[in-house]
């Protein structure tokens, strides 16, 4: 599994974030690991985990560590993520794919803006051009006496943005300028819960192995959707994604309760966070200060623009659809031919009424769209929390069921010692260690 037929680099058969979480989950644990180690720190399925490994150890000149009781490991140089930058085109080329990528997505952002400020300009101009093509120069001059303070001149919208400079710079600290807000305003700002299940599997997995690879559902329903404990309190079907993931397996103690193993997280490379979990309740608590109690999901905003900004971008976009709205009677209205910019506003004049109406239909409905995604997430992060809670207070018999999985846990720790075989060297030179492999094979 380690050959690379061709010389191809095995590493760029693999999706982008399963190889960057595991290389992560090896320079955590010092380039020494299991696949349980990987699995757990990345929150990777145990199967992808082991693919993973292998690749990177193709790639990069790793090599295997097997124990005296058939444990495998995965040892890296520490040099590893240069080597294998040497070889992957795929991975010299990803850091400007994305950069192109950030540049593309704030392209659409600015250019969405920008579209409102020339709509505006556009429309009102066009509508001046009309009327003023209908009158002579006296009545025209009138007209703009009259009526000066009513219409919207292009000049007065620079100016119009140029005082409200000192507002924009209040939205600047946020990382966003006047445009961007006007984006913000109709689409939103993106899911706050970006890379929610990649955070939801490593908790997990981390627990998992922190705990010997022995837990209840009860400890894993706070990371999960499960519903309050009011609600089908005695249902772990919740649990059945876990096991698929990490490889895991129900047990019955002596007491009659189920507990689920995960051999693969059992074994580890790695001494850190270590120690058996002798309490439960309060005490047992604290001792996992290092993950967080329970998966909390963050709320949607409806824009991550501040309140004067939201309103000056609303009023804008008023302003443009009443515009696009005059500026429609007047095109009705006209009984000769247009030329010049009143021809080219007529061409347009469909997709000014798009976005001038999309300006205000997509973010009512992001807006009754929010309201129920976030009583959906509010309700969820209630019913987590309150199973977190139980495990701060648990009652007699959970108490009980704890303890017996604290009891049943096994988390083997494989030290340099009882490595009886490594790729590393060659085969003859390591005839003393499988003498005495096979001397321990015997005597099991």
């Amino acid at each position: 599994s380690l050959a690379r037929p061709g010389g191809a680099v095995e590493t760029d058969r693999l999706p982008s974030d399963v190889r960057d979480r595991a290389m992560d989950a090896v320079d955590h644990f010092g380039g020494r690991v299991t696949i349980g180690d990987v699995a757990s720190r990345a929150g990777l399925q145990v199967d992808q985990a082991e693919r993973a490994l292998q690749a990177l150890a193709a790639d990069t000149g790793g090599f295997l560590e097997v124990s005296g009781e058939g444990e495998v490991l995965y040892v890296f140089p520490k040099d590893y993520r240069a080597k294998l930058a040497g070889k992957s085109f795929r991975m010299r080329v990803e850091p400007l794919v994305n950069k192109a990528k950030e540049v593309g997505a704030y392209v659409v952002r600015v250019s969405f803006g920008t579209a409102l400020v020339a709509s505006i300009v556009l429309v009102y101009t066009t509508i001046i051009a009309i009327i003023s093509s209908s009158s002579d120069e006296d009545n025209r001059g009138r007209r703009r006496r009259s009526y000066g303070s009513t219409i919207f001149l292009p000049t007065d919208l620079f100016w119009y943005l140029d005082a409200g400079s000192s507002r924009r710079r209040r939205v600047e600290n946020e990382n966003m300028n006047f445009i961007e807000s006007v984006f913000s305003f109709v689409f939103g700002d993106g899911d706050p819960n970006d890379g929610l299940e990649e955070r939801r599997w490593k908790m997990i997995g981390q627990y998992i192995s922190s705990n010997g690879g022995v837990v209840t559902a009860e400890e894993l329903a706070p990371y999960l959707d499960v519903p309050a404990p009011s609600e089908l309190k005695d249902d772990e079907s919740f649990i059945l994604p876990v096991l698929l993931r990490f490889q895991g397996h129900p047990e019955v103690d002596e007491q009659g309760n189920i507990l689920y193993r995960f051999p693969s997280l059992q074994r580890t490379a790695s001494s850190k966070g270590g120690g058996s979990r002798e309490y439960v309740g309060t005490k047992w608590s604290a001792m996992f200060s290092g993950v967080e109690k329970f998966m909390e999901e963050k709320p949607w905003e409806f824009s991550k623009a501040n309140a004067s900004e939201r309103a000056m971008v609303a009023g804008l976009g008023g302003l443009n659809l009443f515009g696009v709205i005059i500026l429609g009677n007047l095109l009705k209205q006209m009984t000769v031919t247009p030329g010049g910019l009143i021809s080219f506003a007529a061409q347009l004049f469909p997709l000014l009424q798009i976005y001038a109406g999309s300006f205000f239909a997509i973010p009512l409905f992001r807006w009754f769209l929010l309201r129920k995604t976030n009583d959906d997430i509010s309700r969820r992060n209630k019913a987590r929390e309150e199973r977190a809670q139980e495990l701060v207070l648990p009652e007699p018999s959970l108490r009980r069921k704890l303890l017996s999985a604290r009891d049943m846990a096994q988390r083997k720790v494989i030290t340099p010692e009882e490595i009886v075989y490594t790729t590393e060297k060659d085969v003859l030179d390591q005839e003393y260690e499988v003498k005495e492999w096979e001397r321990r094979f015997k005597k099991l």
